[in-house]
């Protein structure tokens, strides 16, 4: 099907057309309609899956004319690659999740939480296949609404306060992202480029000083969605006031934006200056490991300590992206995926025990295995996978990042990452040990109900991705593996200027320099060569 991301993308925007016709009581059939549109949705999206092929190239490309406004011309131009592939599934297997998670959570203003929820999936999946750089800034901002009103509306009893402090943190870094659009679309129009088309950029040759200003802006917005610190404090707001389905896809998908938006755009458009950046970015980013893993330690909030892993958990990404080697690329790749079936399960887990007790402070439970016995072992599987135990999906990722960041440029910031993983795993199974051991003295504890079957089959299919993604990561590297490699190919070696370059270092050889010279391949072997040992041009 050549229309197949199209027809993926808008599907959700069809059920939005078909609840409009619903009266707002009828809340089954608003809540069963929405939960059959995201199944749809995921079922069209294996199409894309099983159609895909495992090379470089974008897929199923759709281009065709959308707006022209004197010199600003901007085209329907969308396809996916195997950076990008992944990603998409994740969002249309997640959707289905959330919205069944809502059923018995969300009594108040149904029609328009589901509404949100189909407006959120669409403004994500376009975000993800955009090959335009002005239809990517359309849906990135799409997406801001929907999650505006979810926090605001449907969120606890400091609803106002994070919704603004999303809104802000998120719109501030989005008008610098399209200032600095604009800025290299006219770039661009002096080169001949003509339209916002992705792809053509890439070779378009900037000085080091544009491509810094520009860089900044890009990173800037993309570290507040990461979010990086310390651009971060939105983040425990936002996850801690959320609805339950809100949180889950604030944590499985929109946090990826942030780390997408370096691997697609600000990295391969500015290569020079990234590589300037990288040693500033990966001290933010262990600095947010160790610092994330540390709040979490202390917070009486479940909700809040998942919220604190996630910024920890998306330090160890943003390692792995600037380490410019397949090995870090690969497995920042893998741990956005990971962390988004993980920790998208713990605030599920969260939002089960919280329509239990309405309360999420640690001190109110205790013993909770010996009440709920089913509860506490989904529980402890999805504990293990977020702490990266071997055999379920979070250890394959961090190891890829670690072993990648250690062989590239990042070897003393690896080895002060790795403490994150140890104290990640303190955290995590310290909430685990004190909610669910010891003993069930809370008489409101005892008469808890264990999970029952609409739960069970919610975080089924979860369990599942954590021992397949652990025990088989293969499916998923080799899908991705062409694509990273050309990234890899095209941003790992940074060009030098002349300026820049001591009288020693332009008159050593390539060879020994480290410096590829114009149009001449690196000697097999060579740390900067991307032929095999071996290879005949030895």
């Amino acid at each position: 099907m050549s229309n197949v991301l199209s027809l993926t993308t808008f599907l959700p925007i069809l059920g939005v057309l078909l609840l409009l016709f619903i009266p707002k009581d009828s809340k089954g059939v608003l809540r069963n309609i929405t939960l059959a549109v995201t199944v749809v949705t995921f079922l069209v999206s294996l199409i894309i899956l099983t159609g895909f092929q495992s090379n470089a190239e974008f897929q199923f490309v759709e281009n065709v004319p959308w707006i022209a406004a004197g010199p600003f011309i901007m085209r329907y131009n969308i396809g996916i690659d195997g950076i990008s592939l992944w990603l998409v599934i994740l969002t249309t297997f997640i959707m289905p999740i959330a919205v069944l998670s809502t059923f018995t959570a969300v009594e108040e203003k149904v029609k328009e939480y589901m509404i949100c929820l189909l407006l959120l999936e669409t403004g994500m999946l376009g975000a993800f296949i955009s090959l335009d750089l002005f239809l990517f800034y359309i849906f990135w901002e799409v997406m801001l609404i929907p999650m505006y009103f979810m926090i605001g509306i449907w969120g606890g009893k400091n609803k106002i306060y994070a919704a603004v402090k999303f809104f802000i943190y998120t719109m501030v870094g989005s008008l610098l992202m399209l200032v600095a659009l604009i800025f290299l679309y006219f770039k661009g129009m002096q080169a001949g480029i003509t339209d916002f088309g992705l792809l053509q950029f890439f070779s378009l040759k900037l000085d080091l000083a544009t491509q810094i200003w520009l860089f900044l802006a890009f990173a800037f917005a993309f570290a507040i969605k990461v979010p990086m610190f310390p651009l971060h404090t939105w983040l425990p707001d936002a996850h801690t006031e959320a609805p339950t389905a809100g949180s889950v896809i604030l944590a499985a998908v929109l946090l990826k934006m942030g780390t997408y938006g370096y691997v697609r755009f600000a990295i391969p458009l500015f290569p020079e200056a990234a590589h300037k950046f990288a040693p500033l970015i990966a001290t933010l980013a262990v600095i947010g490991i160790i610092y994330a893993a540390l709040v979490a330690m202390v917070q009486e909030d479940v909700k809040k300590l998942v919220a604190y892993s996630s910024v920890a958990h998306l330090g160890f990404v943003m390692l792995g992206v600037f380490a410019f080697n397949v090995e870090g690329i690969t497995g920042g790749m893998l741990q956005m995926i990971n962390h988004g079936i993980s920790t998208g399960a713990l605030f599920l887990i969260v939002g089960f025990i919280y329509e239990r007790r309405h309360t999420r402070l640690i001190t109110d439970f205790g013993g909770l295995s010996k009440q709920m016995p089913v509860f506490a072992t989904i529980f402890m599987i999805v504990t293990f996978s977020s702490v990266g135990l071997p055999g379920t999906n979070g250890f394959v990722g961090e190891f890829l990042i670690l072993l990648g960041a250690f062989e590239g440029q990042l070897r003393w910031w690896t080895i002060v990452a790795t403490s994150g993983v140890i104290l990640s795993a303190v955290y995590m199974l310290w909430v685990f040990q004190r909610v669910m051991f010891g003993e069930l003295d809370n008489p409101k504890n005892q008469k808890l109900a264990d999970l029952n079957t609409r739960e069970i089959a919610i975080m089924v299919p979860l369990l599942v991705m954590i021992f397949f993604m652990g025990l088989y990561p293969k499916p998923f590297i080799d899908k991705m593996d062409p694509a990273i490699k050309k990234l890899v190919a095209q941003v790992r070696i940074a060009p030098v200027s002349a300026q820049e370059m001591s009288p020693e270092l332009m008159q050593m050889p390539a060879a020994h320099s480290g410096i590829q010279q114009q149009g001449m391949p690196m000697p097999a072997g060579h740390p900067g060569s991307t032929l095999p040992p071996g290879h005949p041009s030895n």
